[in-house]
């Protein structure tokens, strides 16, 4: 590998570490979230749970007034920052990661397929002609944070081409999940406001091409595609995920001419460096806000905006997401009898896995794909059972599927179970395939 390609190597693999980090991180957060909100909603103090998602906020600008409740605020103002993130790490994967190469984007892109279709008629073979049929998308998705989460609980047992395929699979999973929700989970549409969030969308794409890099000018843009989106009928979140393919991927500066500006402004700012430690001035603060200018130049405003974001989805979107959807009520016999949630169940917990692993498994007999470095069948069984971790995707996909009805309080209760069996199964299972990997030498 030639030295001008190891700096963007080194940054590739430091954008992977700090987001698999994070995630880590965010699963366990969301897991205290949702069993907040499960002891909060079934406490005696149950009836201010529900009382405070539905506080309505109410603001004004001129003749113009807004009104909405808390849990609106999370779903459709917050997720849509968590979409934006999504389609900033789908836009990066595509660019410079595992989905970059297409040898390398098969496995997970066609496990991703199979771990959405075959979920999908699962749940629909067990809904078919009933009021729950809607629900079909509900057990498609991955909860990439919890499954992540369990990875990093299992510990180093796991070959690392088992967490970067997981990575990758679940961000595919994500992007299946955005087109389902657009496609099919959208009201009736306003054409005039979709017409104005192309001319949005035209307007993004000529900041791109005109190499513009203020992020104040895309979220000023993105504000008003929100806006559209919003009120036109197609999901608002939906919004998130386009601005995010708009954003330019690409620094000023390669990285390259970047060490080199660096190495050349380091000498000169050495050479006015003496025994006293004097405030810079003069030349040398010139020198060193070049320096800062040139930082700034070598991070395209896609690194910029994941790099800053990030954090906010991972510590209080995601979190607050999780406590205003999670708390499900379980006064009296819970509706495990009922066919969405045993659609669901069925779906994420054998659905996931059988669809993960055949599809993995017709990739690499027919040679589209192969297997990541150091991992065996069995290791991907267990990365389509942690599939079967639906959690935060699910949750939104439900709400739009049943807004504000009996039917979706069904869909939680087969989230929240599947979720939770997934998780432990995966984590056992997985636990097993690492101890036996290693006692046998392999």
């Amino acid at each position: 590998m030639s030295k001008a390609m190891s700096p963007i190597l080194s940054r590739v693999v430091s954008q992977f570490q700090r987001f698999y980090r994070l995630e880590s991180i965010g699963g366990i957060l969301l897991l205290c979230s949702a069993v907040t909100a499960l002891v909060w909603a079934n406490s005696p103090l149950g009836s201010s749970y529900d009382s405070l998602w539905h506080t309505k906020v109410s603001a004004s600008v001129g003749i113009y007034s807004f009104s909405t409740s808390l849990s609106h605020i999370v779903n459709d103002g917050l997720m849509a920052i968590f979409f934006f993130v999504v389609g900033l790490e789908i836009k990066r994967e595509l660019i410079v990661g595992e989905l970059s190469q297409r040898q390398k984007a098969m496995l997970p892109l066609i496990a991703a397929l199979g771990g959405m279709i075959v979920p999908a008629f699962f749940f629909w073979m067990l809904n078919s002609g009933g009021p729950g049929v809607r629900g079909w998308g509900i057990p498609m998705a991955t909860d990439i944070a919890f499954a992540i989460g369990v990875l990093v609980l299992i510990g180093r047992s796991i070959p690392a081409g088992l967490k970067v395929f997981l990575t990758a699979f679940a961000i595919v999973d994500d992007l299946g999940a955005v087109l389902v929700i657009a496609l099919f989970y959208t009201a009736e549409m306003s054409w005039p406001l979709l017409g104005f969030g192309a001319v949005l969308l035209l307007i993004l794409v000529l900041l791109n091409v005109a190499n513009v890099r203020s992020l104040f000018a895309y979220v000023s843009v993105g504000i008003l595609l929100w806006i559209a989106f919003l009120y036109s009928g197609v999901h608002a979140t939906v919004a998130g995920v386009l601005l995010a393919m708009m954003i330019p991927a690409r620094p000023i500066l390669s990285a390259r001419s970047f060490v080199q500006r660096g190495y050349i402004l380091l000498k000169e700012l050495e050479k006015g460096v003496g025994d006293a430690e004097l405030p810079l001035t003069g030349r040398r603060a010139a020198v060193v806000q070049e320096m800062e200018d040139a930082c700034d130049r070598v991070e395209s405003p896609l690194h910029q905006f994941e790099h800053g974001l990030q954090p906010l989805v991972t510590f209080v979107i995601m979190p607050l997401f999780a406590l205003a959807n999670a708390g499900l009520v379980l006064a009296g016999p819970l509706p495990f009898n009922q066919p969405i949630a045993v659609g669901i169940m069925v779906g994420l917990v054998l659905g996931k896995p059988i669809g993960i692993a055949l599809s993995s498994f017709i990739a690499v007999r027919f040679r589209l794909a192969a297997l990541p470095a150091g991992t065996g069948w069995r290791h991907m069984i267990g990365a389509g059972v942690l599939g079967g971790i639906g959690f935060t995707m699910s949750l939104f996909i439900a709400a739009l599927a049943f807004p504000g009805t009996q039917e979706l309080e069904q869909a939680k209760v087969g989230v929240l179970m599947s979720s939770l069996i997934a998780g432990v199964a995966g984590w056992l299972y997985l636990r097993s395939v690492g101890f036996e990997r290693r006692s046998s030498g392999a």
